[in-house]
């Protein structure tokens, strides 16, 4: 419990109560005010009298803007536009409310059909540029050891908090601290493990939605939400309430710590909480809510930079077993082979995974290497095997607890890691770990985290030292070995396949080597299914018609096709990109595929780039038909081909002597595919400039997708056959959206799509508006009714005399506001939502 609580329950029921007890209490440095979704006040904390100059019964029942004013309240109501409708929160800093002098924060975020707003004092609005300093510093670094002991150092300089932590969660949801920051005087936690009961599952589901958890002082009372529940007897959900009170079990843990303040910084990694930022202070310390604001962001930043060290850690295993797969494919391409070819390359596995030892049990024979049980034990153990599941590798640090009859081998095997290679009865593939005998150092005894008490269950109160010796493990199996393993899976099936279909009178039934085959062809088709429904998705949203459509996907898929082909056209592996170029230039340009003029050095690129590049190379030669160098007489496209070392396989793309080049205007799925394809699939870059004189485009293919450069490689042109260029259609037809703050211009501009919007015009000023109208004519608008220091009233007459339909939005929820010339008109109160805007078209008779 050194970071999280028990207050949202626990492995313990009694916790589990005194978290239900505090749903409904804040703390005392802020006060806060529950609304519903027309505004009008629900419940309140005791002590808003402090605050807001009212008591709870003074303002139970009445509308906000009555008790705060509607300057603050169109704040307000904008902040809650720009939130959302999820758990995001926002701020309105530095706010005087009606009738009072005192500066005030306020926070705000939705709850079902409740809006929670809280109020603390104004204290400051933080260091903007001292964050971003900091961050800059922080993508510098390389490793996580790095990153966590920068971390630590830039919060505790921030925020003045006596110690700083970065506590990482382990495979077993223990807890350690692995960078600390501190004054001399406190002593150290680095290196020190907690329980997973410190932190139990329901508190890391609250640190995943609320980020950054602040406890003020530990020694303050508590004020009650008043009334503690509705009329139906449910309890206020304070979850993503930073004023939230904290049970009673983890205000004593904290004072056994000698700990006044606390506040945590979630790190969350792929959406699972990775661990935290931990900060201790020996006195009540409260960072202002600009601050904590900050802090949010650069706890968001500091989880994308740990998630990208892990990423890069990742793509290099990767291509480390990309490597063996290849390798071991090469090995196995032809007629022939048995499986006693795999053991040097499985060997080779081994010591990539650091494993111990290894066994394969295929075709019915065992064979052993290194650290392994002995035979009888090993065949005992895929019988076991065999009860777990077929489709996914098998790993456990601990074998003994899976299986227990290990705890009597006589060998030293404590881990392992199994692979299936075939269906029932399985063959495998299993590496072994030797027992890691290790020493913890607890803060405590772990099972002592929560003991019997006077009052019910209490915290521990000694955070000495405690040292356990962990035996009957080996080292935990880390998701860079599970993702390995996983391709290993893959290719292991393939070459098992070809071994036991040269052999199969020998070796099983043709039944069994039908149901294997169906198993493989149905996960390619799956894929090859998923790969089209992509296609026809990104596709459509380009299309002008049914027919354009099924000329856009066909031409997509003929070139996927013809890239198939070559690949398997003379067994699986490398194929010449200048022959891949001809090919698509052949398919779609005819006679003009002359002047596409192919220089330097050709590549051999890998089955698992191929299909990408072809797509790429397919949406340029289509692109420079239609709009670029193909499209008269005169043009040409030069393609220059240089590897090197450094940089891979770099392809220059240059139009030239064509019609002039005009940027686009929109983005289209051709124009994405060009762009991202490559450095989104194969780690690559991509760049292109819209020149007058025609398309420069420049791409790099990273080395490991590139299998030999050499001019060599070149081969002669395949015939195909040209496809029918699709045609061009257009939808006529606009919105326009008139709103000055960006972001809920943005908000409102997806809404407006996500309702079948396909030209969506956005202005933020009166001038621009009519500008825009004069250009031409919407089929529907959306006025923001307050622009700054104007008001949209006289676009709204200019709508009327072209008999076009509009609705107002305002963040002042009172439509008596509007001039009453357009009293007829719908009105949007924000927030709104896409169902809003949709009953409000209606309401027009649209």
């Amino acid at each position: 419990m050194l970071i999280g609580s028990h207050r949202t329950g626990g492995a313990l029921d009694q916790c589990a109560l005194e978290a239900i007890q505090f749903l409904g209490e804040v703390q005392s440095h802020g006060c806060l005010i529950e609304v519903s979704t027309d505004w009008i006040v629900r419940r309140a904390s005791s002590n808003l009298r402090a605050f807001i100059g009212v008591s709870p019964e003074e303002v139970l029942g009445r509308s906000l803007v009555d008790i705060v004013g509607p300057n603050v309240m169109h704040d307000l109501r904008g902040r809650l536009q720009i939130a959302g409708h999820d758990d995001q929160g926002e701020m309105v800093s530095d706010v005087i409310l009606k009738g009072r002098d005192e500066r005030l924060d306020v926070g705000i975020h939705r709850l079902g059909d409740s809006i929670i707003l809280e109020f603390e004092p104004a204290s400051g609005s933080g260091d903007d540029r001292a964050v971003q300093q900091m961050l800059v510093q922080l993508r510098k670094m390389r490793t996580l050891d790095a990153v966590a002991k920068l971390a630590v150092r830039q919060v505790r300089a921030l925020t003045g908090f006596d110690r700083v932590m970065v506590y990482a969660f382990r495979p077993d949801d223990s807890g350690e601290v692995v960078a600390e920051a501190r004054h001399s005087d406190l002593p150290a936690f680095l290196g020190l493990r907690y329980p997973a009961s410190d932190i139990p599952v329901q508190a890391r589901a609250l640190y995943l939605r609320n980020p950054i958890r602040l406890i003020a002082d530990v020694s303050a009372p508590t004020c009650p939400v008043v009334p503690r529940t509705t009329p139906e007897g449910a309890l206020l959900d304070l979850s993503m309430a930073g004023l939230r009170a904290v049970s009673p079990t983890h205000i004593q843990y904290l004072k056994n710590m000698g700990v006044g303040a606390s506040m945590s910084i979630s790190i969350v990694v792929d959406g699972a909480l990775w661990g935290l930022i931990a900060c201790h202070h020996t006195k009540p310390k409260r960072p202002s809510a600009a601050l904590r604001q900050q802090l949010d962001f650069y706890g968001a930043m500091l989880s994308s930079i740990v998630e990208s060290i892990q990423r890069a850690e990742a793509v290099e295993h990767q291509a480390e077993a990309r490597e063996l797969h290849n390798a071991m494919l090469a090995s196995f391409s032809g007629d022939g082979g048995s499986v006693d070819e795999l053991f040097p390359h499985l060997q080779k596995v081994q010591g990539r995974l650091k494993a111990d030892g290894l066994a394969t049990f295929i075709d019915g024979r065992l064979r052993l290497s290194g650290e392994t049980p002995n035979a009888d034990e090993a065949l005992g153990l895929m019988r076991f095997l065999n009860r777990t599941a077929s489709s996914q590798p098998f790993q456990t640090h601990e074998l003994r607890q899976a299986y227990p009859e290990a705890a009597d081998w006589s060998g030293d095997v404590a881990g392992l890691l199994a692979i299936p290679v075939s269906r029932r009865p399985r063959d495998y593939v299993v590496f072994f770990r030797k027992e890691l005998v290790n020493t913890v150092n607890w803060a405590g005894k772990p099972e002592k985290a929560v003991v019997p008490g006077q009052n019910g269950l209490s915290p521990r109160t000694s955070f000495a030292l405690w040292q356990d010796t962990v035996r009957g493990q080996s080292e935990h199996w880390s998701n860079q070995d599970r993702r390995m393993a996983e391709i290993l899976r893959v290719t292991l099936l393939e070459i098992v396949l070809q071994v036991t279909d040269h052999a199969e009178r020998q070796r099983k039934t043709s039944n069994d080597q039908q149901d294997l085959l169906i198993a493989e062809l149905n996960h390619r088709v799956r894929n090859i299914l998923n790969l089209i429904v992509g296609l026809v998705r990104q596709s459509s949203d380009a299309a002008v018609s049914v027919k354009a459509l099924a000329d856009e996907i066909s031409t997509r898929v003929h070139a996927l096709a013809r890239a198939h082909d070559q690949l398997t056209s003379n067994g699986w592996g490398a194929r010449s990109l200048t022959h891949m170029i001809r090919v698509e230039a052949g398919a779609y340009l005819g006679e003009k595929a002359d002047r596409v003029r192919i220089t330097g050095d050709d590549a051999g690129v890998q089955p698992d780039a191929f299909a990408t590049v072809a797509l790429v190379m397919h949406e340029l030669i289509t692109n420079s038909a239609k709009y670029g160098a193909f499209r008269d007489s005169s043009g040409a496209v030069d393609i220059a081909l240089k590897c090197s070392d450094a940089d891979g396989l770099v392809i220059d793309w240059l139009e030239q002597g064509g019609a002039p080049v005009t940027p686009p205007t929109r983005r289209g799925f051709g124009s994405t595919i060009i762009e991202r394809a490559i450095p989104h699939e194969l780690g690559g870059t991509a760049s292109v400039e819209f020149l007058p004189s025609g398309l420069r485009a420049r791409f790099t293919l990273p080395s490991a997708h590139i299998a030999e450069c050499s001019p060599e490689l070149q081969a002669e042109m395949a015939p195909a056959q040209a496809p029918q260029t699709p045609g061009l259609d257009r939808i006529e037809g606009r919105v326009l959206l008139v709103e000055d703050n960006l972001l809920i211009a943005l908000e409102t501009e997806a809404m407006l799509q996500s309702l079948g919007a396909d030209d969506v015009r956005v202005t933020s000023s009166v001038a621009s508006a009519i500008d825009s109208l004069d250009e031409s004519v919407p089929a529907f608008a959306v006025l923001d009714y307050n622009l700054g220091r104007e008001q949209s009233v006289p676009i709204a007459a200019r709508l009327t005399e072209m008999d076009v339909p509009f609705v107002f939005a305002t963040g002042y929820g009172d439509a008596a506001i509007i001039d009453p010339r357009f009293s007829d008109r719908p009105v949007l109160t924000k927030p709104y939502s896409p169902s809003n805007l949709l009953d409000a078209y209606r309401k027009l008779g649209r």
